[in-house]
């Protein structure tokens, strides 16, 4: 096996593993950043933008794309937002979880009725045709992705009816019964990453979330990073609970459990059947090539479990406005360790990811602050290039 296609919605760190690992790796994804574009063979643009537009990609469109790379592929490896993809449509095999496994797995009213049945603990769901019944704070989130950018609170019910109203406008092709309502909950969020087999589960890291981080994002539930490893007195029974869970629900490869450590323990959040953003961090902490490591469960093959070495911390900067990445913001950018650097001549628009930022260090505060000093260099330059457009012409340069 060596020639791969990843497709996603954002598939660069898939591909640059896959890279180091080795592989020849193609890419679809709705970004094409400058450094995916650097670790991959070719890749080209996928036009979607919301989760409705992904389900609805036509698979001879994506075999149509794979003609054009004029390579002859071993495996196609999804990313975000392409979980579902059907392998029955294409001419190699499709390196995840069947549909229907992932369909049970990330779908947050199926998840609650699994792990009662469990005994595993995890916020009260309701479905929208329960507005009577609901018991406030919610919290309204698609039953499956989403990055929470379209995650809103709700504290009665006025507030749920005018989120639907707006989430409606956000994404059109959003359907009510793909929308749930879940008991929300105070608490740190985590997650366990993960590799299995048909027969094996292997918890990788236990990975702190970074969510809704003022410094990062205005949007209070954007996911904007993690940091790896996560230490938690929980960090057993987490791992413990999510390898009995993908085990249970069939997954193969690379998967990820979400979790919220309340004051009374923690409780499982979602599922997400496939590569996870925390990607990067384990394999900064442990070593791994978390790539490599996808490829051989389809073997039937885990490694050994990796130990962390330090502490390694991603951010994902997101835009507070409309920006034309010219080559001044962009040398801003590369100054810093980063990575999903955007491409020069493009747009980022406002409240969309615009790159993201590494640090490693031997505390987990140090490669938060780290983080923290970057993001600043990066919006003062903007503010400061802003304020400069804005200034009016004097009289010598007007005349």
């Amino acid at each position: 096996m060596q020639n791969i296609l990843a497709i996603g919605f954002d598939t660069r760190n898939i591909v640059c593993s896959a890279s180091r690992a080795g592989y020849t790796v193609c890419s679809i994804d709705a970004f094409r950043d400058l450094d995916l574009q650097k670790c991959a063979y070719a890749s080209a643009f996928l036009e979607c933008r919301t989760s409705s537009e992904l389900r609805q990609l036509d698979p001879r469109w994506i075999i149509a794309k794979m003609n054009a790379f004029e390579l002859d592929f071993d495996a196609i490896v999804p990313g975000s937002g392409m979980e579902m993809l059907d392998p029955g449509s294409f001419p190699c095999p499709v390196l995840a979880s069947s549909p229907d496994a992932v369909k049970e797995a990330s779908n947050k009213l199926h998840l609650e009725k699994k792990l009662e049945a469990l005994g595993m603990p995890i916020p009260q769901c309701y479905s929208p045709e329960e507005l009577n019944a609901i018991e406030y704070p919610v919290i309204l989130k698609p039953s499956s992705g989403g990055g929470g950018i379209f995650n809103r609170v709700a504290r009665n019910r006025k507030e749920l009816l005018a989120a639907f109203e707006e989430l409606e406008k956000l994404d059109p092709g959003l359907a009510t019964e793909e929308l749930v309502i879940q008991e929300f909950l105070e608490g740190i969020p985590s997650s366990v990453s993960l590799l299995s087999t048909k027969s094996q589960a292997l918890a990788v890291a236990v990975n702190e979330q970074l969510i809704g981080i003022p410094w990062l994002s205005r949007l209070p539930f954007a996911y904007c990073g993690n940091v790896t490893p996560f230490r938690t007195e929980y960090a057993e029974e987490m791992e413990a609970l999510a390898e009995e869970l993908v085990l249970e629900f069939g997954l193969l490869g690379s998967n990820g459990v979400d979790f919220l450590i309340t004051e009374k323990g923690p409780v499982v959040l979602e599922i997400n059947p496939r590569f996870q953003g925390s990607l990067d961090t384990v394999e900064m902490a442990t070593g791994i090539n978390l790539f490599e490591a996808h490829i051989g469960c389809f073997r039937g093959e885990l490694p050994e479990k990796p130990e962390a070495k330090f502490f390694a911390a991603r951010g994902v900067l997101y835009s507070d406005r409309e920006l034309f990445i010219d080559r001044k913001l962009m040398d801003v950018i590369l100054r810093e360790k980063s990575a999903d650097i955007p491409s020069m001549g493009t747009v980022t628009e406002p409240d969309w990811p615009l790159t993201s930022l590494f640090a490693c260090a031997s505390t987990r505060d140090e490669s938060v602050r780290s983080l923290e000093r970057g993001a600043e260099r990066i919006k003062t330059f903007i503010v400061n290039r802003t304020k400069e457009e804005r200034k009016p012409l004097n009289p010598a340069r007007q005349a």
